[in-house]
Parts: structure tokens; C-alpha cells; sequence
């Protein structure tokens, strides 16, 4: 697995909690939702939406991580670049038979819609539940993507992507074929669970006639502002995770992450490749280990993520520094050794992940472990490389067993007036 890690967003990322706005003024939704910055998400802005609350109703706005939106439309989806949210779903569908292009169409049609709306703090457009109605859009992101069988269900076979081609067999492979896979996948991610839910349940009844669920999972990460300052989030192994992500203030983050507006097959232009993996953690055996047993395995100390070579969390790693006895302080097998880019041709991804806890085993082991979601402009320079090279000798691997895997492309974003894949499925 490569290192896992959380993403920067493309706006700072908010230090303390929002001043309240003053009290006994009346502001309306329009107002609120309408002065949402273009950069794709407004964090800890006054005076943001509540949620439903009619366009010339006058509404105390809310104070917290609940007014942050982020845009739905723009150059890319939502929910790549944006920071992690605390509640994630992950949900894949497969078109029911006798469902073609022309349902797919209008599926996606009626889904980003939905999505647009839901991501305001609105209410859904069909009978709505009532589930977030006192929530404002607590950054909510809806992203949509589509599976290898999505072309040959639609006729649309030649404008499948080579990028799209299966993943190779890896070692740690024991994977359900069940989970994995399918004809379209989303991500759903917010910072309160009643609208992820909401979010969630929504897209399931707006599928309607045309496809059906095939799989999905639930996912969690810190929730924002249970820091006394913004902090690099970890994972369930204890480990800090997210220090070496690239970043979109880095000169090649886009052409890393991004297809280029040139790039082939044309409607995957600022699109980029989603690979989504259930990694489970095996946290019996990890957590038998000794602190100093731990941080070798991985190359970082537990307490502060700092590399073991000395420094802080951001200090680069110096992999040739050895001790007393001639050893590396960072073994060859460290899980942050195998994964940096420098070490495996440059190959880069953008990882954004969520934990997950199903419950326990009937012998009492955790069911526990990462939702692994990663981007690249392709998966053959992103992640099969690294996961290659983490086959061949990784100290963790020992510690982890991938348990279902999916690739999808998802498309750009969608234009003001657009619906997400339109630039595919009207070809």
C-alpha cells in the first residue's frame, strides 16, 4: 500500500473557528450561498447556509463547519482536491438489464442535479427525507466515476480508456470480487454524518429504474477543529498520515494528477483515474509490536511523524544516514522508503482516503482498516508502480490484506449547464 496520505486543498486550511457573525440579522439563503468563493470550497465563512431555509427567509446563519461549501461545478469534480472530510461513502452501481445509454443519460442527468443541489445545503429534488434539514452544506463533495463494463453496457466500447485496463494480481490481493469494481462508482464526503447520509440515500433512490447498488462502504477521518492546530490526520495504525501527498501549489501536481486538456480519450480532458482499495488493517498482530518495532516498520516516528533519520514531520527523509553499528536508521523495508516517489521513477498519486470499522469477527479481530482512494492521470505511472514495488519487500505489507479493489475514470468537471459525463455519453 503505497504510504498513505491526506490531501492539501487548494485553499488554506482554516485556523481556528470562525467568528460569529452579529446576532438579530436576518439573512437570506440566496445571500448565503451565493457568495461561495470560486476556488470549490469557502472554509469557516460567516454567515453561512441553513440548511432549507427559503430563498427571502430571514435565517441566523451558522457558525461552524457547516456553512463551508464546496462548488459542484468547475474545471474538476469536487472531492479531489478539496481537504478530507470527516464521513465518507463510497458506493458503486451496476445499470440494470435492459438499461443502456439512454438511461445512463438521464441517470446522470437526475445524479448531478441532485449533487448540485445537495452541495448548496438544498433540499433533495424528489421527496425529500428530511434527514439534514437543520444542516448547512458542511462541505459536502458528490464525485461520479465510471468502471471498465460502464462502455460495453452503453456502446460506447471505443471511447474506453487504455488507462482503464484491469490492475495487475498483487500479493496482498485477497480480494471479494463483490465489493470491487462495477459500472459507475461515487464518493460522497462531508463534515457532518446526516448529510453524507442524506447525500448518500438520495443518489440511491434518484438511480430509480436504471441501475442498482453493487456495493458500498462507509468511511471516517478526524473531524475538523479536534486539534488545538490544523494537523496532519492519523490513521488507525496510530500513524501520522498524509505527510508526503503532493500538492497543487507543486509545478507538476496537475500533469501528475490530471489529464491534460490534450490528453486521449478527449471527454477525460481534467479528468482524472480513481483507484479505491479496502485495505484491511490486521491490527492484532501491529499492535503486538513494540513503539521502536512500529516506527521501523514504516521509517516515521509515531509521536510526531517525524522521519527517523531526525527532524520534523516536513524535514526530508535522509536515507543514507546510518547508526553506531553501520545500519540504516531508515531500514531498506520502511514502508517510506519503498513509496517516495524518488524511489519508484517519480511515479506520484494523490491519496485520499477514509478508515473504516465494520465491526469484529467472530473470534473478536477488528474488521478496521483504510478505504484507500487514490488519483493519478494514469494508474499505470501512479499506482501500479508503487504498488509493485511494495510487493517486492515492504515491512507493512506483513501487516495489511487488500480486500476488494475498483478503478474508475472520472470525467472533468461539469460546466455551469452541464451534467457530469455529458462530454462522453452525447459524443
Amino acid at each position: 500500500m503505497p504510504e498513505p496520505s491526506v490531501p492539501q486543498a487548494r485553499t488554506p486550511e482554516a485556523t481556528a473557528p470562525p467568528a460569529p457573525p452579529e446576532q438579530g440579522r436576518g439573512v437570506s439563503r440566496r445571500t448565503l450561498l451565493g457568495t461561495a468563493g470560486a476556488t470549490g470550497l469557502v472554509l469557516g465563512a460567516a454567515g453561512g447556509a441553513v440548511g432549507y431555509a427559503a430563498a427571502s427567509a430571514p435565517a441566523t446563519p451558522l457558525t461552524s463547519i457547516g456553512s463551508d461549501r464546496a462548488m459542484f461545478h468547475g474545471k474538476h469534480q469536487p472531492g479531489i482536491t478539496d481537504a478530507l472530510q470527516a464521513h465518507g461513502h463510497l458506493v458503486a452501481f451496476d445499470l440494470k438489464a435492459g438499461a443502456g445509454r439512454k438511461e445512463a443519460v438521464a441517470l446522470l442527468r437526475r445524479w448531478s442535479a441532485a449533487a448540485e443541489r445537495l452541495m448548496a445545503g438544498e433540499s433533495a429534488p424528489h421527496d425529500d427525507t428530511d434527514v439534514a434539514r437543520d444542516a448547512g452544506p458542511s462541505s459536502l463533495t458528490v464525485t461520479f466515476g465510471f468502471g471498465h463494463s460502464f462502455f460495453a453496457r452503453t456502446g460506447l466500447e471505443r471511447q474506453r480508456p487504455a488507462a482503464l485496463d484491469p490492475l495487475p494480481d498483487f500479493s496482498a490481493d485477497h480480494l471479494d470480487k463483490k465489493r470491487g469494481e462495477g459500472d459507475l462508482w461515487v464518493q460522497i464526503g462531508a463534515n457532518d454524518a446526516l448529510v453524507a447520509f442524506h447525500a448518500l440515500r438520495t443518489l440511491q433512490k434518484e438511480a430509480g429504474d436504471a441501475a442498482r447498488v453493487r456495493w458500498q462502504m462507509n468511511g471516517f477521518n478526524r473531524s475538523p477543529g479536534t486539534t488545538d492546530r490544523p494537523m496532519t490526520t492519523r490513521n488507525l495504525m496510530g500513524q501520522i498520515d498524509g505527510t508526503r501527498n503532493p500538492k497543487p501549489a507543486e509545478p507538476d501536481f496537475d500533469r501528475r494528477i490530471f489529464v491534460p486538456a490534450s490528453g486521449e480519450p478527449g471527454w477525460m480532458a481534467n479528468g482524472s483515474y480513481a483507484v479505491v482499495r479496502r485495505i484491511r488493517m490486521l491490527l492484532d498482530d501491529w499492535e503486538k509490536l513494540a513503539r521502536p518495532a512500529q516506527e521501523a516498520v514504516i521509517g516515521r516516528r509515531k509521536s510526531d511523524g517525524g522521519p527517523l533519520s531526525g527532524g520534523d514531520e516536513r524535514t526530508p527523509m535522509d536515507l543514507e544516514k546510518a547508526d553506531a553499528q553501520g545500519e540504516y536508521v531508515v531500514p531498506l523495508n520502511a514502508h517510506a522508503r519503498i513509496t517516495r516517489p524518488d524511489q519508484n521513477g517519480g511515479a506520484a498519486m494523490l491519496r485520499r482516503p477514509f478508515s473504516f470499522h465494520d465491526g469484529f469477527d467472530a473470534d473478536g479481530t477488528p474488521d478496521a482498516g483504510l478505504l484507500f482512494i487514490c488519483w493519478q492521470a494514469d494508474p499505470l505511472r501512479g499506482f501500479v508502480p508503487v504498488q509493485r514495488k511494495l510487493d517486492r519487500g515492504d515491512a507493512l505489507s506483513r501487516y495489511l490484506r487488500h480486500e476488494a479493489s475498483g478503478l474508475f475514470a472520472v470525467p472533468g468537471g461539469a460546466a455551469e449547464g452541464e451534467y457530469v459525463g455529458q462530454r462522453l455519453l452525447e459524443s
